[in-house]
């Protein structure tokens, strides 16, 4: 999972805002979205998190627009890892506008692996940091 799509979905009228454009507040609901979708790829899945006391928490995000998105686009989400330790990961999502390829938006996140319990950073699961430095090689060596 070097690059990995992340989310597929749709502007609709009702996420617009008074210019007629998608309204910032879905693009972070899109982008939301994509960010469990990637943790699920890396092995974060709902039950694990149901089942132990392990949590993940955004703690830095920077969005960059960079072009309006309008009811009836198809949007594509990719998402690449930037760098990982045992405790945070750092990465990057991707919108495009499935019909033009055009950027249409990118945030930045880094987040990091919690206990719930004990409210403090823990390190991620071995098999979830593996597979995190596996991504973050594969995309190395791809570019």
């Amino acid at each position: 999972m070097s690059v990995a799509t992340t989310y597929f979905g749709t502007v609709y009228p009702g996420e617009t805002d008074h210019m007629g454009h998608m309204n910032v507040a879905y693009y972070v609901q899109k982008f939301d979205a994509a960010t469990w979708n990637f943790f699920f790829n890396l092995g974060v899945t709902p039950s694990m998190m149901r089942e132990t006391s392990m949590g993940i928490a955004a703690v830095e995000q920077v969005l960059n627009y960079k072009k309006e998105m309008m009811p009836g686009d198809l949007i594509e989400i990719r998402t690449r890892i930037l760098d990982i330790s045992d405790r945070k990961v750092r990465f990057r999502h991707e919108m495009t506008d499935r019909e033009s390829g055009q950027m249409a938006a990118t945030c930045e996140l880094l987040c990091v692996c919690f206990d719930r319990t004990a409210h403090k950073s823990r390190a991620f699961p071995s098999e979830v940091l593996e597979k995190a430095k596996a991504s973050l090689s594969a995309a190395q060596g791809a570019s």
